[in-house]
């Protein structure tokens, strides 16, 4: 009587426990479903943070460009403009040289038109027919007479030569001076312009510039945002792989609460047969509960053997390829714990600490890797060929002391 009583005591702790945990389990779910809509509502921000901090660094280098163009144009205006100055210091010393050369011809061209102005004179004052048919006529001879002829001549021919090319050198040295003022005025307005695009490209250096500062600054500011929101994911991820460990102890337990309930009511209905059918029989009612507990310590046996069981668990695979990696694969074969992955060892996890030995349908693996939540085990192959063969598969997760 004692022995049944006691029975049905546990039969009560048994089914209010089965009773209690799903309870308990709902409210975990709850709980796992708040923080996932939540994480997801950062990841979302984040990636919006990183969307403005793509379209602030291709702003930023598309300024940078700029700015670096402008440099170059301010670099050949430098240049040009020392050129020009160059040129401007020559047309300086051409014109220079050109005034002096007219002063010359100009002085040249007085001194033969004050001798002309002193042979018309001398001429004129002689020009008495008398005088000029003595000149011719008291030639000693008629050769002295040709002479004296042909000397008049040249004297006068001379005369009329000498002003021809000293009115075409004085014409030749003006239209040269003009020239080359012409030409420095040119210097001159090219100057003015180049130092005026110089002023406007500096400007335009100058507002560039500060765009880009500016563009550091948002850049900083969104950076540092993304920073936060990566930490308040990964604080997340924490709150929820603890939810998920949650979860899963509570679904074992009440997995075994409901196998408890299952033998209890076996052993109930075993206990009310024993009891119908007379106290002849209740040495053999005894009897029969051996056996269950027998088969129940099996179970809890088999168990322990392959470790604390942890759950059913997805399974799913990776390798160290772009695809599968993303970003990280810019250091291929390095996981998250710092050791270099290996097939056939290495799986990625969150929940537990790197260094968990896990078995998996009788193999056992080490966790040195993140990416997926807890009750997500992502096994590592050592090419993305075997990976997707694999495929995604479920199986018992067992944590091995």
């Amino acid at each position: 009587m004692k022995n049944k009583k006691r029975f049905y005591g546990i039969l009560a702790a048994v089914l209010i426990t089965a009773n209690v945990i799903p309870c308990y389990g709902a409210t975990t779910q709850e709980q796992i479903d708040a923080a996932q809509q939540e994480k997801q509502e950062t990841e979302t921000e984040l990636q919006t943070t990183q969307e403005r901090i793509a379209a602030l660094e291709s702003k930023k280098g598309e300024s940078e460009a700029y700015l670096s163009e402008l440099n170059q144009q301010l670099s050949d205006l430098t240049s040009s403009l020392a050129q020009l100055q160059l040129d401007y210091e020559d047309k300086q010393a051409e014109l220079e040289q050109v005034q002096s050369e007219l002063e010359e011809a100009k002085a040249r061209e007085e001194q033969q038109y004050e001798d002309m102005k002193l042979r018309i004179q001398y001429m004129y004052e002689h020009s008495t027919s008398t005088g000029v048919l003595e000149t011719l006529f008291s030639a000693e001879s008629f050769t002295d007479f040709l002479n004296r002829a042909d000397n008049m001549s040249e004297i006068t021919r001379y005369d009329r030569e000498m002003l021809e090319e000293y009115a075409n050198t004085k014409k030749q040295v003006e239209e040269k001076e003009q020239q080359v003022q012409d030409e420095r005025a040119v210097i001159l307005k090219l100057q003015d312009q180049s130092t005026e695009q110089q002023e406007q490209i500096q400007e335009l250096y100058e507002a560039t510039y500060n765009e880009i500062q500016n563009y550091a600054q948002e850049l900083e500011g969104a950076e540092g945002e993304q920073n936060a929101l990566l930490a308040q994911i990964q604080q997340q991820e924490d709150s929820l792989n603890q939810l998920l460990v949650q979860a899963k102890k509570e679904e074992i337990a009440a997995r075994e609460a409901e196998r408890l309930a299952e033998e209890a009511q076996k052993v109930s209905e075993n206990t009310s047969q024993s009891a119908g059918s007379g106290s002849s029989n209740s040495s053999g009612s005894g009897a029969s509960q051996p056996s269950n507990s027998t088969e129940s310590g099996s179970t809890e046996n088999d168990s322990s053997s392959s470790g604390t069981y942890l759950g059913r668990f997805k399974l799913t695979a990776y390798c160290s390829c772009s695809i599968c990696c993303g970003q990280w694969a810019a250091n291929p074969g390095i996981t998250a714990s710092g050791a270099y992955a290996q097939p056939g060892v290495t799986v990625a996890m969150g929940g537990v600490p790197f260094g968990t030995k896990l078995s998996i349908n009788g193999h056992v693996y080490t966790v040195q890797d993140r990416g997926t939540a807890y009750g997500h085990v992502d096994i590592y192959f050592s090419s993305h060929a075997e990976a997707l063969a694999f495929g995604l598969q479920y199986a018992d997760v067992y944590q091995v002391k």
